[in-house]
């Protein structure tokens, strides 16, 4: 495990320098297109015969990492917590409902859309995936994932209004989509659907619960970091609050990444305002920053990886590229209408929705979902999907998002905007 560790690092870093010396992309976008280029280049050698076993060193190390478990166990806990305490929680409490429809009924109507269409069209493509399967895929692929999305709109300039509501959606609708894919992989695992009291219940369980753990994780850690004035034991309180939070939140079979949103909003404002010196409140925020970023990288490096292990088809790729398309029309049906048509509700610039629709990037959490299905045909199909999906997400959208937001709002991405409405 230190060896595998002391690799990823080793090539995040020298990634993240090849990156800042000379592609000068965003970090989490530059490391990534080094790894994905780097990737299919080993794959062109290998082709070609010229690899002298590289693709089978990369593939061997990457099989010795699970990356479902690494990110869903491992570094989503961190990454969560990290980007919800510069979230301000009284803006944030001004477009509540905004973002809970956003994240609620945004993502249940979303995981419909694209699993409907999916099983539809693919058959006219010669693939063949199951009803449950495609809606599988529309779960795992429906929320925008928080870590992609507040990495690349700290540089976007969006208004400070639209980030809000897209970094809130983004921090709470991972939760709501998890939680929608393990009712579906129950109904594929057992054959039956459950009752509609069984499916509110594991509902409530897992996102309600995980919400009131989170106040409780919260309300705690304040009380702890209010009671004393020693930095490194703060910046102690709030690792040990994040790991011990997330495991034991596991135990209790309620929502770990809802549980350090919530976690970290209350220590992201009324922690950092009152519980915390200033000495301390700079250390906090250091020590966060660089777990956020480094973290990011990382992950980003192991999606650029993992395309060696993804086994493509003329077909999938067709699919892929259908997979898009669907995954965009059914984000502008369910989040950019619904902002479009109702500006007096959602209280946003005009354009917004175009950069709600764009800006609603997918990440790793979708990657991990997909990885964590049982091995078999439809789980590698469904896997092509999705990597297809989050590589465009990141690439494109990402790097094209500062654009979209110049076009839809006139204003220089640069210019962080402040709110044109309030609540």
């Amino acid at each position: 495990m230190l060896d595998i560790a002391a690799i990823c690092l080793a090539v995040t870093a020298l990634l993240a320098y090849l990156n800042h010396r000379f592609v000068k992309l965003p970090t989490a976008i530059g490391v990534m297109v080094i790894a994905l280029a780097i990737s299919l280049s080993i794959v062109a050698l290998d082709v070609l015969g010229l690899d002298h076993g590289l693709r089978r060193y990369e593939e061997s190390f990457l099989r010795s990492i699970d990356f479902s478990d690494v990110l869903m166990q491992g570094m989503l806990s961190f990454l969560l917590f990290a980007g919800a305490l510069h979230v301000d929680l009284d803006a944030l409490k001004k477009y509540r409902w905004q973002v809970a429809t956003l994240a609620l009924v945004g993502t249940a109507l979303s995981t419909a859309v694209v699993g409907l269409s999916l099983w539809l069209v693919l058959p006219w493509l010669g693939i063949e995936l199951a009803l449950m399967h495609c809606l599988l895929f529309g779960a795992l692929i429906s929320p925008t994932d928080p870590i992609a999305v507040m990495g690349i709109l700290k540089s976007a300039g969006a208004p400070k209004n639209l980030e809000l509501v897209i970094a809130g959606e983004s921090l709470f609708n991972d939760g709501v989509g998890v939680v929608i894919f393990a009712l579906l992989a129950g109904m594929l695992a057992s054959g039956s659907a459950p009752s509609a009291s069984a499916a509110f219940e594991l509902l409530l369980r897992e996102a309600g619960g995980g919400i009131a753990f989170g106040m409780v994780l919260g309300a705690l850690l304040f009380y702890m970091l209010k009671s004393i004035d020693n930095y490194q034991v703060e910046v102690l309180l709030t690792l040990a609050a994040v790991m011990g939070g997330y495991a034991l939140a596991s135990h209790l079979h309620v929502s770990g990444p809802l549980a350090m949103v919530v976690a970290g909003l209350i220590t992201g404002n009324g922690g950092r305002a009152l519980a915390m010196s200033d000495s301390t409140r700079h250390h906090v925020d250091m020590f966060w920053e660089l777990i956020d970023e480094m973290l990011n990288a990382v992950l980003f490096v192991l999606i650029g990886m993992e395309v060696l292990l993804i086994s493509f088809s003329g077909p999938l790729l067709l699919g892929g590229a259908v997979a898009i398309g669907m995954t965009l029309l059914a984000r502008s049906l369910t989040v950019g209408l619904p902002v479009a048509w109702l500006p007096t509700l959602f209280k946003l610039p005009a354009g917004s929705a175009r950069v709600l629709v764009w800006g609603g990037l997918r990440g790793g959490i979708s990657v991990a979902l997909a990885l964590s299905l049982p091995a078999g045909p439809e789980r590698n199909i469904v896997l092509a999907l999705t990597y297809s999906v989050v590589v465009f997400s990141i690439l494109a959208q990402g790097l094209s998002i500062g654009h979209v937001i110049r076009s839809a709002l006139g204003r220089p991405a640069s210019e962080k905007a402040k709110d044109t409405q309030k609540a």
